[in-house]
């Protein structure tokens, strides 16, 4: 009995600390060497993008992302980009919802890609995560060359204030 209480007790301290983070007016930082991509795609065949955020929760739930990355490939020019997009955390869970766009750069194209995501930020203490993600970037480019699909993984800080 005394196990079930404890355990029981511990479930809710963390759903209570993880629903804390998701307020409006917190600052989110993902570390850039840590946010590892690897993705396929029909040109590449292999990716390894590492990947920076900063993000802002302008209400409860929701989240302004914007980031920075540099995409390293086996069989293509490596490729930069900025983009921004928004997420919505489901609150009981952690789950997250994602959706955005980025601007790619490579010796041989330019291109636009929006993308989706679904991800879990799996908080390993008040503010640090580790953010597991699924996601499609579809380009406007070249559809079948340049789209793809990934699994990402990233650590996260969420912070009440940068300074």
């Amino acid at each position: 009995m005394k196990k079930k209480f404890f355990l029981l007790l511990v479930a809710m301290m963390m759903s209570l600390a993880s629903n804390a983070q998701f307020e409006q007016g917190k600052m989110y930082a993902n570390a850039g060497f840590s946010s590892i991509d690897l993705n396929f795609n029909s040109t590449s065949k292999w990716n390894l993008d590492i990947c920076g955020k900063v993000g802002y929760m302008f209400m409860d739930s929701w989240m302004a992302v914007g980031d920075a990355y540099w995409g390293i490939h086996q069989k293509s020019p490596n490729d930069f980009g900025l983009g921004a997009g928004i997420r919505y955390y489901i609150e009981q869970n952690g789950l997250y919802l994602g959706a955005g766009a980025r601007y790619k750069h490579s010796d041989n194209y330019d291109d636009f890609v929006p993308n989706i995501a679904v991800g879990y930020a799996f908080f390993l203490s008040r503010t640090v995560t580790v953010e597991p993600e699924l996601y499609y970037d579809l380009s406007t480019k070249s559809f079948k060359d340049y789209s793809g699909f990934g699994l990402r993984i990233g650590f996260g800080i969420y912070l009440d204030e940068l300074f």
